[in-house]
């Protein structure tokens, strides 16, 4: 799918979508899920999702190892830890091409960078690279879970997020487990910052467990 074509189809993705039909952020047992993604996949059919995203944290094992791109239903995706003005974030990745040798540099060297949080902490990346180079490779960058970003001015952050490439912010999120107790913003509030800057309000459950929520 074209950069253009899935933009203009995320972009057509409502509230009601992603707590019904899509989700686009789940976690397979490439990095620290409890599904594989046949399993998800097969999962995704039951519950008649309409599209789905497996984005592993620092790894696209879960499309490489797999056919699952082959199903209508799958937009390739990855979650790339980074790190912005001292304070560790995600960037997810949609729609890329997954030969990409720039994105290549970005994936994770070994399983600690894809599964273990202090290891992960001390190899956060640049996002103004992130963003470039999932650009490059013809996909949509993403800001992740924003809530709970430990930012005063959540405006300007993502504002500047917005300078470097950004294109769309995770609005429609259940924000359970720790997130549901450390967040700093409300989702009204990231939703009124996506219309601001014009950018794609992407959601999806973050699932790690093994069943998809």
């Amino acid at each position: 799918m074209r950069k253009e074509e899935l933009k203009k189809l995320l972009s057509s993705f409502k509230e009601e979508d992603y707590y019904k039909n899509v989700d686009l952020h789940i976690h397979s047992n490439e990095s620290d899920g409890g599904l594989t993604p046949i399993e998800i996949l097969n999962q995704a059919h039951k519950k008649d999702l309409k599209y789905i995203s497996i984005a592993d944290h620092n790894t696209i094992d879960a499309y490489i190892s797999t056919n699952i791109m082959a199903d209508d239903i799958v937009i390739p995706a990855v979650e790339f830890d980074c790190i912005f003005k001292g304070i560790p974030i995600h960037i997810l990745g949609y729609g890329f091409d997954i030969d990409n040798r720039e994105m290549k540099t970005l994936y994770a060297k070994n399983r600690f960078g894809v599964t273990t949080n202090w290891y992960r902490i001390f190899h956060l990346r640049n996002p103004k690279e992130v963003i470039e180079k999932i650009n490059n490779a013809g996909g949509l960058s993403v800001l992740a879970h924003p809530c709970c970003y430990w930012t005063l001015n959540l405006d300007k952050f993502i504002g500047d997020l917005v300078k470097m490439g950004l294109d769309g912010v995770e609005v429609y999120y259940p924000y359970k487990g720790m997130r549901s107790i450390v967040k700093f913003h409300s989702r009204k509030n990231i939703a009124q910052i996506a219309d601001k800057y014009n950018l794609i309000k992407t959601g999806g459950t973050d699932c790690h467990t093994k069943n998809l929520l």
